[in-house]
């Protein structure tokens, strides 16, 4: 039972991330698609939407390499860095500070320059494939 229980947590959490995700590639596809009129499209908004529910689903949370070796000695003295764990942090955090930016926007009512909202969707495009790489990475290993 209580194998079930946690089995079931477990399958909500990564739904809840999808979704997560999926939110904020509307929000950012929202916000593009009202800037440059050649991405106002439905499929835009679910291309982006698809990127990243993938991006969250598997760049966050993803199995972190262990901080001691099995002989019991630090894994610190060869300088290596988790790869896997450092791509999820860092696009996790930039998928999400874009879709942030982008509800501000939608919010507001601002009206950034074009350049802002090119950015923008470049740094949750970046973030987002950094997330996939990453959960990629942690699934290989």
């Amino acid at each position: 039972m209580r194998f079930r229980v946690r089995k079931s947590a477990h399958v909500l959490e990564r739904i809840g991330l999808a979704m997560a995700g999926a939110a904020c590639g509307l929000f950012v596809a929202a916000h593009v698609g009202s800037s440059i009129d050649m991405l106002t499209s439905q499929g835009f908004i679910v291309v982006m939407m698809i990127a990243g529910a993938i991006g969250f689903y598997l760049g966050i949370d993803t199995p972190a390499l262990p901080f001691h070796e099995p002989n019991g000695e630090s894994d610190d003295s060869d300088g290596k860095i988790d790869i896997a764990e450092f791509l999820s942090a860092v696009g996790t955090f930039l998928a999400t500070w874009m879709a942030f930016v982008s509800v501000n926007v939608i919010v507001f009512r601002g009206e950034p320059h074009i350049f802002w909202t090119i950015m923008i969707m470049l740094g949750w495009v970046v973030g987002v494939t950094m997330q996939i790489i990453a959960g990629a990475i942690a699934r290989i290993r």
